[in-house]
């Protein structure tokens, strides 16, 4: 059974402590998979890829973390999703599992008819091949994983112009709305990344009552 967790708007950094304490939770087999689904204020996350010093100079908060990649933004209106996920099942394939959630972002963008899809040598899913609508890094431990997915839904897309998301120049970025050419809400969203987490993972998903 995979558990979803809704946790709303949620700091970055007190996110990122409860994410690593349910880590430690899957490990102890305490709880099963889960899907953490959050957004986030404004912050600038750097990755183990490291940054050309435009995030840390972009006057927005930055907070270094283990995933993979390099520099992305978050802020409302972007869905963020977290898998805790044991890969054992998954014959600890880490870059399998990366691009199954690729995948399943795909699919969650598609009833609002963008086509997602994957660039050769380059991670997140992207509309037209030129255009990045999500990004996706995750980190490891004890063939455990956590981070995710960030999709841009309806947000102010300027400020990745402050800085090379993902290495990227900051226009490379679009959003689902930009896409469809109206307002879209991430709960509009959230049911569809729900079912496609859900055929991902072949097992139904319960909702669960906010962790840490």
């Amino acid at each position: 059974m995979l558990s979803v967790v809704d946790w709303g708007l949620r700091d970055y950094r007190e996110s990122l402590a409860a994410m690593r304490a349910l880590v430690g939770e899957r490990r102890a087999a305490r709880i099963p998979d889960t899907l953490i689904l959050v957004e986030h204020p404004p912050v600038v996350t750097i990755g183990v890829e490291g940054d050309d010093g435009a995030a840390r100079a972009s006057g927005l908060p930055v907070v270094e973390v283990e995933r993979g990649g390099r520099a992305t933004y978050h802020a409302p209106g972007q869905l963020v999703g977290y898998p805790i996920v044991d890969l054992a099942p998954w014959d600890h394939d880490v870059r399998g599992f990366v691009t199954e959630v690729e995948r399943a972002v795909v699919a969650s963008i598609a009833p609002f008819g963008v086509t997602g899809g994957h660039v050769s040598g380059r991670r997140g899913v992207w509309v037209a091949g030129t255009r990045k609508i999500a990004s996706v890094g995750i980190a490891v431990e004890g063939w455990v994983t956590y981070h995710g997915f960030a999709l841009n839904v309806d947000l102010d897309l300027a400020p990745f112009d402050r800085f090379h998301p993902c290495g990227f120049d900051g226009p490379v970025m679009t959003s689902l709305a930009r896409e469809v050419g109206h307002s879209l809400s991430v709960d509009e969203v959230k049911p569809h990344v729900r079912r496609a987490f859900e055929r991902l993972s072949h097992r139904p998903l319960r909702a669960a009552a906010p962790a840490a």
